[in-house]
């Protein structure tokens, strides 16, 4: 480290910071290691709106008493109260901010960490880009009133160029002017921008790709000499270690497939096994974020906007097959509680195949599942949830069956800068993950904040799951016998076959006591 920077933790003392998105699975995550490693901190101002009947103030408190603030009630409760916040919304004009709380943030934000976004990949349109381009220039727009900006960082993601190979850490050309798309949104009707959906977002596969993208091109046109900085995380899931290793509140991504895994009732999906799945843990992501914010503030590169790829497929890659087996590994060692049947699925390279397994493994068992709990008189979900897990494994069928090259020297120029102590406490080197400990860390947070189950409830699992592999495993054989016998009263030659087998290891049986 060269001496005239300060430590990360010395450059956001006194500072005030603005978050878009801080109730969100990143923002959270974010906002909690800002309290606890940058205890400097003077405020963090948190956009939100009401929700569900609750005012923002209410929702605050339910956001600090998560689990995930534990660590730091217990330690410094005191700091919480630097959390403000800001009555708003990311797709009114303005954001949706009063006049007093503009004025309170020009005068006071030196750091903006926007992660605003709708992560939905299948988000109609228009929704998407009023979320992701045009509140992104609404934020954009407050930026240029704060008089003490030194960084701005836009979390984007590293699909948003999934058209190309390999994802250099540059902003690419789109094909239209996010302008004209954002114009275009205001004057047509939703029927008509449904229809032409598919054409505008061309060969990527989704709205939120799609507007990822542009909204990049965007800031090129629209920061001007903002000090920018971008961040592009591949498919982020559980923490590694901070706050608590294994922490995740969505089922998101893999996270809902491997929970339905480990419940027994998700048995195939459409993956090719040898492709490197980009997954990176979110405390990573956060790390990078807050080194990013630092290395912006600290020495500001001129007219330009560094992107940051925050990917493991380079530097750390694990395969479709690999995770998934140590997936499996991890929740027949942990297993849930509750489970209707064993664990145990495969991915399928064939689509053709793989719809075949589909209804026969999940949505045949699932009507069936309904057909009883109707008969019962219990209501029927199974189906609902089956229709809920199909259409989320859709979703992640474009990525689990492409590769890309997402290269990340920015990335890894960013840690070389840090101090040995940053670089313990704000670890985001990609190569340090130990993949089969992480995974099974991983498993066991799905358990306990999405499941609610207390690991003292793991040894009864164990004993249930005992009993679901041997009935399982009898399952299976007498499938294998019906489709045999089946097969034997069909077809001479496949019992000549048979017999002839059958006489094969009874006279190699007779054979072993001589050999």
């Amino acid at each position: 480290m060269a001496a005239p920077y300060p430590s990360v933790s010395d450059f956001f003392t006194g500072r005030s910071i603005f978050v878009t998105g801080g109730t969100g699975f990143m923002g959270k995550v974010l906002v909690e290691k800002l309290l606890r490693s940058c205890p400097g901190i003077k405020n963090i101002y948190l956009l939100m709106r009401p929700k569900r009947g609750q005012d923002v103030n209410s929702r605050l408190r339910e956001l600090l008493n998560a689990p995930l603030f534990n660590r730091l009630r217990s330690e410094r409760e005191g700091d919480l109260k630097k959390i403000v916040p800001i009555l708003g919304d990311i797709t009114e004009p303005e954001l949706g901010i009063s006049q007093p709380d503009q004025q309170l943030l020009a005068d006071t934000v030196s750091i903006v960490f926007h992660s605003a976004a709708t992560v939905k990949f299948d988000e109609a349109l228009k929704l998407s880009v009023t979320i992701n381009i045009l509140g992104t220039k609404r934020l954009v727009n407050l930026c240029h009133s704060m008089r003490n900006l030194e960084a701005l960082i836009h979390v984007s993601t590293a699909y948003c160029n999934c058209d190309r190979v390999e994802v250099k850490e540059e902003i690419y050309e789109t094909p239209y002017d996010p302008d004209c798309i954002i114009q275009a949104m205001e004057w047509m009707d939703d029927d008509l921008v449904n229809t032409l959906t598919p054409k505008l977002i061309g060969n990527r596969p989704n709205t939120y790709t799609f507007t990822k993208a542009l909204t990049e091109h965007m800031l090129l046109n629209i920061c001007g000499n903002l000090p920018v900085a971008i961040v592009r995380p591949s498919i982020v899931i559980s923490s590694v270690k901070d706050p608590m290793a294994g922490w995740v509140d969505n089922w998101n991504g893999p996270t809902g497939i491997i929970a339905a895994a480990g419940k027994g009732f998700f048995r195939t999906m459409l993956c090719h096994e040898d492709k490197v799945a980009d997954l990176v843990p979110v405390d990573i992501v956060i790390n990078l974020m807050i080194c990013a914010a630092w290395r912006t503030g600290t020495s500001r590169p001129h007219n330009s906007i560094v992107v940051y790829n925050c990917c493991t497929g380079q530097k750390a890659p694990i395969t479709w097959k690999e995770f998934v087996r140590q997936s499996f590994v991890a929740m027949r060692k942990h297993p849930l509680s509750e489970m209707m049947w064993y664990p145990d699925g495969q991915c399928r390279s064939s689509a053709a195949v793989n719809t075949l397994f589909k209804y026969a493994f999940h949505f045949l068992p699932a009507y069936l599942c309904d057909g009883v709990s109707w008969i019962a008189g219990k209501k029927p979900m199974m189906v609902r949830v089956q229709k809920k897990l199909d259409k989320a494994a859709t979703c992640l069928n474009y990525f689990s069956t492409r590769e890309w090259k997402f290269l990340d020297e920015n990335a890894l120029k960013l840690y070389s800068m840090l101090s040995l102590t940053d670089r313990q406490r704000f670890p985001f080197d990609v190569r340090l993950i130990d993949w089969p400990a992480y995974i099974e860390d991983y498993v066991l947070g799905i358990r306990q904040f999405m499941f609610k189950e207390s690991p003292s409830s793991i040894p009864k699992a164990r004993k249930t799951l005992t009993r679901y592999y041997y009935i399982h495993r009898i399952t299976q054989i007498l499938f294998a016998l019906t489709i045999l016998r089946v097969a034997l009263r069909r077809s001479a030659a496949m019992r000549r076959y048979w017999f002839f087998l059958l006489d094969l290891v009874l006279r190699l049986a007779r054979l072993m006591p001589v050999l």
